[in-house]
């Protein structure tokens, strides 16, 4: 049992579950006269948590002359000074005769390389006079890397002009610059070089400098935008098909030069002009999933932090059936336990494949405070991608303190989140669920649409209702008195609003009573040799699976939905389950495979490009075993898992609709 399992291991994980999981370095002090550990948590750049933590006693006072153990984080300040180079803005320049790129890169005071990334048919053709290029200038910054504190944010004045010299644009609320840049035409590297005051990110009503175009006002339902695409180390023709949807015949023809000379590593590859029409709502989209394994070029040490509510706190570990109830009973430990364990298995296949990670796991203790004091550790710790917590509040609580250092959260597993410019939210949308059966049931214009549902599902009977207008809508029987449901409909009611051929019967319900007064009577009908019944749901719950139910009924009407997640198949998963039933001696839960999913997803992600937020740009498409994901960038800020299944029933087994 996994219970044992744990059971063995709880001692240690309460001590090692808010510090590295690597080997980690320790100092010693021995208390003096007048310590606090307050005065010694400055002293050492560490939390009094820390310091409590693995020093339990000091929660009643430090003795003179005993020996603590501190943290080791090297946090040593440094007065080195750091040299950098921004891209500022661009230029033209005609080349005359005699000309060289280093003449150039001397003249403009950059490199050659410089030049040919932004000019990528030099890598294949010789300069030679009359080549117009685009020169990349850049503003050498000079600055001492010891952190200072901000000590006041002075809030710009609201300008409330309504119109503005053509070239400047007022930035909406939670405007990126990826979005104004995309508008525009223009790369963010391009929108920076027009702003180069703008070092401290967009802020609500800043005016900023644009590209000119020919009317005053930023069209309101078209924007033409010109995309690019930087390649990356080891990028070759057949990846850059797959991630970007263009064919090398075609990359080729927008970028000249580019068959002579193949891809290079920085090259900006122009991938011609798109329709871009302004929006608020997400769209639903599915490509052909990608390996990330294969594609990792990012080989830098990377810091993940998972954070999740163990509550070890609340566990007594002096006692084995006072813990083994605890473990049995809390359903929320259950759960963070489970996810832990398959992001652990997942964090050890990663391991196989040499990649550098330094994983830290915390414990909220499912409290707020907590995790903001989590939040802090984390920013001192310059963590790279953060996964959790699980709950809401503490999710929130912690994403809200590391967006001002634009570190990455991903949420496993709460329906809602506060969207800010870091959080990625890896449930997709109810609204998505919704759209993937209605898009699949729509290419089948000669069904016929039943709606069924009961007061409570009124609105998406009517959004349904909405996609197929000529569809037939029932209702639940009701009371004459007081108008409440009944939960049934008589078989005659459902019968006539069948159609001779195939019919697709939604049921929109969360009462099992419903459920299978309703399957009784499509079964009943499905036998008779000029009806097709297909049972449909936009929202699979324990209804559907009671008891009083029937798994058979359901497979025979083969009940289709829309899922976060698919069952998996054992064979397609052997290695997975044969180490995790090894190791626990149990089967896997969703919640243990989806922690496996949600790791394995992260860090590669992170290691294939420059960085989560540039990779999920991409609108790469992953998959693995039992979720997918592929994240758009809400209008709002943040970033939306749009990835869903279409799942149904078929010989007492749930599978993928193949569409």
């Amino acid at each position: 049992m996994m219970i044992k399992y744990v059971l063995k291991s709880i001692c240690a994980l309460v001590f090692i579950l808010t510090f590295q999981l690597n080997a980690q370095e320790f100092l010693t002090h021995k208390v003096e006269e007048g310590d606090t550990v307050e005065a010694l948590s400055k002293k050492y750049k560490v939390s009094a948590n820390q310091i409590y933590d693995l020093n339990p006693d000091s929660k009643k006072g430090l003795k003179v002359k005993s020996v603590l153990i501190i943290p080791n984080v090297k946090a040593v300040k440094s007065n080195a000074v750091k040299v950098t180079q921004n891209l500022e803005k661009f230029t033209t320049h005609k080349v005359q005769r005699k000309e060289t790129l280093y003449s150039l890169s001397k003249q403009y005071n950059t490199t050659e390389e410089a030049i040919k990334k932004y000019n990528s048919f030099l890598y294949a053709n010789e300069l030679k006079k009359g080549d117009e290029l685009k020169i990349p200038l850049f503003k050498t910054e000079v600055k001492n890397e010891v952190k200072s504190e901000i000590i006041s944010e002075v809030k710009p004045a609201i300008i409330t002009d309504s119109v503005l010299p053509n070239g400047k644009y007022r930035v909406k609320k939670s405007e990126g610059k990826w979005r104004i840049a995309k508008n525009f035409g223009i790369t963010v590297e391009e929108l920076e070089a027009l702003n180069p005051q703008l070092v401290d990110g967009l802020k609500e009503n800043d005016i900023i400098n644009v590209p000119k175009i020919k009317n005053t006002e930023i069209p309101s339902t078209t924007t033409v935008a010109i995309k690019t695409y930087t390649v990356l180390p080891a990028e070759g023709f057949f990846r850059l098909s797959q991630k970007l949807g263009l064919s090398q015949e075609q990359l080729e023809t927008l970028n000249p030069g580019l068959k002579e000379t193949g891809l290079k590593e920085g090259m900006v590859l122009n991938l011609g002009a798109e329709k871009v029409k302004p929006t608020n709502e997400m769209i639903l989209v599915e490509n052909q999933a990608t390996n990330l394994g294969s594609d990792i070029s990012n080989k830098d040490r990377k810091k993940i932090a998972i954070v999740l509510p163990f509550r070890l706190n609340t566990i007594q570990t002096d006692s084995l059936s006072l813990a083994k109830n605890k473990l049995e009973n809390d359903k929320l430990l259950t759960i963070a336990l489970d996810f832990y364990a398959g992001a652990e298995m997942a964090l050890d296949s990663l391991k196989k494949m040499n990649v550098k990670l330094d994983v830290k796991v915390y414990d909220t203790n499912n409290r707020e405070s907590n995790s903001l004091d989590i939040a802090n550790e984390l920013l001192e710790n310059e963590t790279d991608v953060v996964i959790g917590p699980l709950m809401t509040k503490n999710f929130d609580a912690l994403a809200s303190k590391l967006s001002l250092s634009n570190i990455p959260v991903f949420s496993p597993l709460t329906k809602e989140v506060a969207f800010s410019s870091n959080v990625f939210q890896t449930r997709p949308n109810e609204s998505f669920l919704e759209q993937k059966i209605i898009n699949y049931i729509k290419k089948d214009s000669t069904a016929h649409i039943v709606i069924l549902h009961d007061s409570k599902h009124e609105a998406v009977a009517k959004r349904l209702e909405k996609a197929f207008p000529n569809a037939k809508v029932l209702t639940t029987n009701r009371n004459k008195k007081n108008g409440s449901d009944q939960f049934f409909i008589y078989e005659a009611t459902l019968s006539n609003a069948l159609n001779t051929g195939k019919n697709y019967v939604f049921l929109e319900t969360e009462e099992e009573g419903f459920v299978s007064n309703v399957t009784s009577i499509l079964n009943s009908k499905n036998n008779q040799t000029n009806l097709d019944i297909v049972l449909a749901t936009t929202n699979m719950n324990e209804a559907f699976q009671s008891d009083n139910v029937s798994n058979a009924q359901l497979s025979r009407l083969r009940l289709m939905y829309p899922s976060i997640a698919k069952m998996f198949k054992s064979s397609s998963a052997t290695g997975f389950y044969k180490n995790y039933e090894a190791k626990y001696n149990e089967t896997p839960s969703s919640y243990a495979v989806r922690g496996f999913d949600l790791t394995m997803d992260v860090v590669l992600r992170l290691l294939s490009n420059t960085s989560v937020y540039d990779n999920a740009k991409n609108n790469i498409l992953t998959e693995y075993l039992e979720n997918k994901f592929m994240y758009s960038e809400l209008k709002t800020g943040g970033f939306q898992n749009n990835a869903v299944y279409l799942v149904n029933y078929n010989d007492l087994n749930i599978e993928e609709v193949q569409e």
